[in-house]
């Protein structure tokens, strides 16, 4: 899985980002005869959007207040138990086609959190504006 796909993973199924209401199931479709169209079945209603701040919020009141993620990639990675090495930093960057200064400088650390930011909300999640600056 990738890097994104993993800090995704973190946020979007800790356990309070779960759903209130049990997502609706289908049922198997009846054959249709051989004379009609195929039947098609409607795709699933997305699942209720994440309250990222509050997901970070509560897994930070469990790590001691996790540091500076709020602005820090790094801080960010180390709160959801993720390699912060510039090694890892390095392939986020990659992924999210961040190139913003030298690899491991200020400069991209603060792009890749407002990337990685701008592509949670993109996903579902709902990302306060505290971080996205």
């Amino acid at each position: 899985m990738s890097i994104f796909g993993n800090i995704m993973g973190k946020i979007f199924h800790h356990k309070q980002a779960a759903p209130a209401t049990p997502a609706p199931t289908q049922s198997e479709p009846t054959p249709a005869p051989e004379t009609e169209a195929p039947v098609l079945v409607a795709a699933p209603t997305p699942a209720q959007p994440v309250d990222v701040g509050a997901v970070l919020s509560e897994m930070a009141s469990m790590k001691n207040g996790g540091g500076n993620y709020q602005s820090s990639i790094v801080d960010l990675l180390k709160l959801l138990d993720l390699d912060s090495s510039l090694a890892a930093r390095k392939e986020l960057a990659n992924e999210l086609n961040v190139h913003a200064g030298e690899d491991g400088s200020a400069e991209q650390n603060i792009a890749l959190h407002k990337a990685v930011m701008a592509k949670l909300a993109e996903n579902g999640g709902v990302v306060p504006d505290s971080l996205r600056q």
